[in-house]
């Protein structure tokens, strides 16, 4: 029985119009600075929220001078107002947190959130904004010289770009697509594996990187294939969202495979794999840690969404 995602990934959410136009504008960029506000994230992929984690804090623009720092990135406009971000010094927050995979201790009070423990909590807006500075800031960290020539590089066109000093190329951001695929039987059973390395009881659906040449069809074939040993059919697409830890594109589908066929695990990628019954799902989603040895993907994964819409059907 095919589904549809019932919402959004958390992840996906974004209301801020980038304006593209508007990071080569120098002109128009000045004028709208005075009423800007800025993001800012630490250098371990963190910013300030409130509210239970449900509300970025931003920053006026002039708190960081009359015009944006070079390193600045801008992440669009909305109402008039320009959003941007900046990346802090660790010593600007603190020593650092642990990373929140799957959750955080929430409170009134602002904290310090990487984009896993507070993507899902936060409106349309804030999901967006700071999904975007995130994948930004990680593609600088890695660009800092030119691919071709290994000259220095520096950003351009409001963080959008980086320019090589030596030979003038410029490159920009990359994303790298993978392919993450819920597997069911037709009916009310559906695949789930614990990848080598997650906390005990962990479970999420198959994934995979998309090879060079290869279509996101024959990658979730070939996936599935390599990781558990099943064939599938019946692929289709469901949706995506972005993942940017470092840089990838989450391409979410679902597809029919046979709980009859032996699983064979990939070793060294997959500790477990199960076929799980809806009515297990349903319970696990609904008060997690219910169902003995079955904790579900975290709600910032589009993992988690696609487990959540197909528990759905027929509910």
């Amino acid at each position: 029985m095919s589904f549809e995602l019932v919402e959004l990934p958390a992840l996906s959410r974004y209301t801020v119009d980038r304006q593209e136009p508007l990071r080569g504008d120098a002109e128009r960029l000045l004028r709208l600075w005075p009423k800007a506000r800025v993001l800012t994230v630490d250098a371990h992929g963190r910013t300030l929220v409130t509210e239970r984690a449900s509300r970025l804090v931003d920053r006026p623009a002039t708190e960081f001078g009359d015009v944006p720092p070079e390193d600045a990135v801008l992440l669009g406009e909305q109402d008039g107002v320009a959003y941007w971000a900046v990346l802090l010094a660790d010593e600007a927050v603190g020593a650092p947190a642990g990373r929140a995979w799957f959750g955080a201790d929430l409170t009134d009070e602002p904290q310090w959130l990487d984009l896993r423990a507070c993507g899902a909590l936060l409106d349309d807006t804030g999901a967006g904004l700071f999904t975007s500075a995130v994948a930004s800031f990680n593609w600088h960290r890695t660009a800092k010289f030119c691919a071709v020539c290994g000259g220095a590089t520096s950003p351009v066109k409001a963080g959008w770009a980086r320019a090589c000093a030596q030979c003038g190329r410029e490159e920009y951001p990359r994303t790298d697509a993978a392919v993450i695929c819920l597997v069911h039987d037709g009916a009310d059973r559906v695949l789930l594996a614990r990848g080598e390395g997650w906390p005990a009881g962990r479970y999420s659906v198959l994934a995979g990187f998309v090879e060079a040449g290869e279509s996101l069809e024959a990658c979730v074939a070939r996936e599935i294939e390599e990781e558990v040993g099943v064939e599938v059919s019946g692929i289709r697409y469901l949706g995506s969202q972005p993942w940017p830890f470092p840089r990838s594109l989450m391409v979410g589908f679902e597809a029919t495979g046979d709980p009859d066929e032996p699983l064979r695990l990939a070793d060294g990628e997959i500790a477990q794999a199960r076929w799980v019954t809806r009515a297990d799902v349903r319970q696990a989603l609904e008060v997690p840690g219910s169902v003995p040895d079955l904790l579900l993907a975290p709600g910032a994964s589009i993992a988690y969404r696609m487990i959540q819409s197909w528990a759905a059907v027929g509910g």
